[in-house]
């Protein structure tokens, strides 16, 4: 189960929304994700009263105000191959979908264990938990 967190300079609601599609799409198609395991918060940054900041060349990669940030909290277990796919996937669909240059792509992975889920009710539903002596 993935939770995504999507920060975007200057996006609207559609444009939101098409970032949205394009990150659950890839981490459908690259790593598998059942389609129905959607959870996302899509925030859109004016610049005024909510902004990003960043570096406009770090690594020699020139960004712009359309930057696009995506944090993937998910269980560990993926391979670097995997990895590499589902970030090739996301720039591929966001340019697609939204319009937004791969260069302009920024994404991390966060990773843990199914204990650290908890999908409702006080329950870690993924958690395997032995039966009290």
């Amino acid at each position: 189960m993935p939770f995504v967190r999507i920060d975007a300079m200057g996006a609207d609601p559609e444009r939101l929304d098409a970032l949205g599609r394009a990150v659950h799409d890839a981490l459908v198609d690259a790593i598998g994700i059942p389609p129905d395991d959607r959870f996302q918060i899509l925030t859109g940054h004016d610049g005024t009263r909510s902004t990003l900041r960043y570096d406009a060349d770090y690594l020699g990669i020139h960004r712009d105000d359309g930057l696009v940030h995506v944090t993937i909290t998910m269980r560990s277990g993926r391979t670097p191959a995997q990895k590499q796919a589902l970030y090739r996937r996301i720039a591929e669909l966001a340019l697609a979908y939204a319009g937004t240059e791969p260069r302009n792509m920024f994404v991390h992975l966060l990773e843990n264990e199914p204990i650290d889920w908890s999908f409702g009710d006080g329950v870690a539903q993924y958690a395997t938990v032995a039966p009290p002596p």
